[in-house]
Formats: C-alpha cells, structure tokens, sequence
C-alpha cells in the first residue's frame, strides 16, 4: 500500500504540475504530491513534496478529497504486485518559492500549464481524478462513480 498527498494549485487559469518519466521512459505530466514517510501527516507530506517537485511553498486551503486505487502492476524484475494507491487530493495557493525544478528526484521539470490545454497534454490518470475533484468538489470527498 503506497499512501500520498498531492495538491491542486491553480491561477490566473492554469494549474501548476510536474513531469515524471513513465515506466517506458516518456515523459508524462503529474499532479505535485508523493509518498508520506513513515510517521508524516499528509498534511505536510502535501507542502514537503509541491516545494521539492515545484520550488514553491503553498498553503493547503482545503481537502477536496481522498482516491483510492488497486491495480496489479510490474516489479522491476517483471514480477506481478498488487498495489493498493490511497491518495489525499488538497487545494493549495502558492504563497512563497520560485519555480524550479526538482534535481535527482522523480521529477525533472515544474511548469504552469493552461487548464484548457490539460486534455491535450500527455499525463497520468490522477491528474484527471485530481481535476475533477477540484471542479466537482464533492461534499463526501468522494467521486460519484468511484469503486465501491
């Protein structure tokens, strides 16, 4: 079970995200956040990963909810692992920082990109989930139509 923390931090009409290569090596873009470390809250997990991935220091300005996902994925030796994603979803305002990229980390390039646009670049599912959370902002912290 992996659990994570990212932020949704958009203005003036674009969202500030990173990019990660893929397994395969092609670039995709994700949502700032990671993993917690043992005995972090996601709280500070969420603020910890958006300055290393970003450069910026935001403040966490709401909950808008919690995803949850299990899929069987590959192992670096190509062995099957059932991996169990739980993933705290915040709304963050950027209050401090300057962009910059993150160094020997899993990401390599933070950038604002035009919400517009989002559909069109290359990314991973949860910056989808992420942004519909923000839209949606559904009262339970939940999405309608999620796995029950």
């Amino acid at each position: 079970m992996r659990v994570a923390a990212y932020a949704i931090c958009v203005r003036d009409g674009q969202i500030l995200l990173a990019r990660s290569p893929a397994q395969d090596g092609t670039p995709e873009w994700v949502v700032p956040g990671g993993g917690m470390e043992h005995g972090e809250d996601p709280y500070d997990t969420v603020r910890r990963e958006v300055e290393e991935e970003t450069g910026y220091t935001i403040e966490v300005t709401g909950l808008l909810g919690v995803d949850s996902s299990r899929r069987t994925l590959r192992d670096r030796f190509g062995r099957a692992v059932d991996h169990h994603a739980v993933r705290f979803v915040y709304e963050g305002r950027v209050t401090g920082g300057e962009l910059s990229h993150e160094v020997n980390g899993s990401t390599d390039l933070a950038a604002w990109q035009d919400l517009g646009a989002v559909s069109g670049l290359a990314r991973v599912p949860m910056v989808d989930t992420a942004l519909r959370m923000w839209r949606e902002r559904p009262v339970t912290g939940r999405l309608a139509g999620a796995p029950e």
